[in-house]
């Protein structure tokens, strides 16, 4: 069909093949709505093939393109998806050391393929919130916890901290929560760093106590409450951990631990960060 942006055409197109349904001459037809004659005997044959029913616009976009990339770099792309889950950003930071390719060129073969995640446009924006600048790794570092569900009554719990500045990132399954559990991590993470922590940042949570404050004897600051967006990156972070390994691991402290020592040492050493254009640990010798 001829491409327009007229919305009351397919229903124009409708009309005159039910005209001609109807006996109706497909001349008179056209002389009636103001159309070619043969372009009504069109969509009559459309519309035998479809249906007497609105016949749409159809699309206007070409079916091939002179510099469209090859089925091998869109297989790789693909594959790069349903391997690793990144998005276009960071699929685009992959294939740039192979190939000279845009990222519109990935965005789109990733949509051509479905496998986008569409933003819903019934969110609404929400003005940014000020973050505390950090010059350095350790400056500030936050620290939450993700409860998972053992049974109907029993929880472990998965302890996470984050460095704002390099993003590197550290986490630990324990049996219980509380200010012990919490101080026991926060020194192990920091044994396990390269860098020491100056100020640590966490939610209002029982685990996050008066107790572990006091003898944590770094500088603590709490976030405001019902304003988890204070904590935006151990929250992204959070999420990114439980899709890409918690949710594929059995229920259990050593099974998630085991899994978390192989993750993190992918997260921190491979996985290439979007704020960072490269790996945390590429960061963490420079600061």
């Amino acid at each position: 069909m001829p491409y327009t942006t007229n919305k009351n055409v397919p229903r124009i197109r409708r009309t005159a093949a039910d005209l001609v349904r109807r006996g109706w001459s497909a001349r008179k037809v056209g002389r009636y709505l103001g159309y070619h004659h043969t372009a009504v005997m069109k969509w009559v044959r459309k519309a035998r093939s479809i249906g007497f029913r609105p016949i749409p616009t159809q699309s206007s976009r070409p079916h091939t393109h002179p510099r469209r990339k090859s089925e091998l770099v869109e297989r790789e792309i693909v594959r790069l998806r349903l391997a690793t889950g990144r998005c276009t950003e960071a699929i685009h930071l992959m294939m740039k050391d192979r190939m000279s390719i845009s990222r519109n060129t990935v965005h789109r073969i990733l949509d051509r393929h479905g496998l986008l995640k569409k933003r819903s446009h019934l969110k609404r924006w929400h003005k940014p919130v000020e973050r505390p600048e950090v010059a350095q790794s350790g400056d500030l570092v936050e620290v939450d916890t993700i409860h998972r569900m053992i049974d109907e009554k029993k929880q472990l719990y998965v302890f996470s901290l984050v460095d704002v500045h390099s993003r590197s990132a550290y986490a630990k399954a324990y049996r219980r929560m509380n200010g012990r559990t919490s101080l026991d991590f926060v020194r192990e993470a920091e044994q396990h760093s390269s860098f020491k922590f100056s100020t640590i940042q966490s939610d209002h949570g029982p685990e996050f106590s008066r107790w572990f404050v006091e003898r944590i004897r770094r500088d603590h600051c709490f976030t405001r409450l019902g304003k988890p967006n204070d904590n935006a990156h151990i929250e992204r972070f959070n999420r990114t951990l439980q899709e890409e390994c918690l949710d594929k691991v059995p229920t259990g402290v050593r099974k998630i631990n085991c899994a978390l020592k192989k993750y993190l040492k992918y997260y921190n050493t491979e996985r290439i960060h979007l704020s960072l254009n490269t790996t945390p640990a590429q960061v963490v010798p420079r600061s």
